[in-house]
């Protein structure tokens, strides 16, 4: 069963970032634990082999490293985002979690070779950090613009999926002409969702 969230009225992007923050910040560690579990346990139905970009979940963000560790296991290579200026994101391999360094924003990013944004054209799945997600595919981020940025430059047939807790997963947001729709939403209880005009509630 997918869980959305019905909220009247027209709201900005601003106003849901308030609010979606808000949620985050009361979750237990307990139920992050949880979540993290779930996700991590979620990887196998990605069915992702060869190079994968993902990101390591951090600031009440669901999922935890173990989601990697999950890929790589089942055969992945990861490719996780290296922030600098505002632009396209860089890239570096992750090769486990104590070969991770603290980077801007609260970030964990590889030690590792920092590579190109072009390096994004090798995946064929990327999972993608988002406040929520709607029915239709569009994507919140923290606005910072980053992937705005990056995914125009990703492969035409790679699976955008952004991860969201269950109740991220909503009706309607708000969608700007630059704006990249998803293509499907992973959630810790609901697992993976196709978005879009393939959607079929239940």
């Amino acid at each position: 069963m997918v869980i959305t969230v019905k909220m009247p009225g027209e709201r900005d992007k601003h106003a849901w970032r308030i609010e979606l923050l808000a949620r985050r910040a009361v979750m237990s560690a307990t139920e992050r634990e949880k979540e993290a579990f779930a996700l991590a346990t979620a990887m196998d139905t990605l069915e992702a082999l060869g190079w994968v970009c993902a990101y390591v979940p951090v600031a009440g963000e669901p999922g935890s490293t173990a989601m990697l560790d999950a890929l790589v296991a089942g055969g992945a290579r990861i490719l996780l985002p290296v922030t600098g200026p505002p632009g396209p994101l860089s890239w570096a391999e992750y090769t486990g979690a104590d070969a991770l360094r603290r980077a801007r924003y609260g970030l964990l990013e590889p030690t590792g070779a920092v590579l190109p944004p072009d390096a994004v054209t090798r995946a064929e799945l990327i999972l993608i950090p988002a406040l929520a997600v709607d029915l239709r595919g569009v994507r919140l981020g923290r606005g910072a613009g980053y992937y705005d940025r990056t995914l125009p430059a990703a492969r035409p047939d790679a699976r955008l999926v952004a991860v969201v807790r269950d109740d991220e997963l909503v009706d309607r947001l708000p969608e700007e002409p630059h704006d990249r729709r998803m293509g499907w939403a992973l959630t810790p209880r609901g697992g993976l969702r196709r978005l879009g005009d393939h959607y079929a509630g239940e």
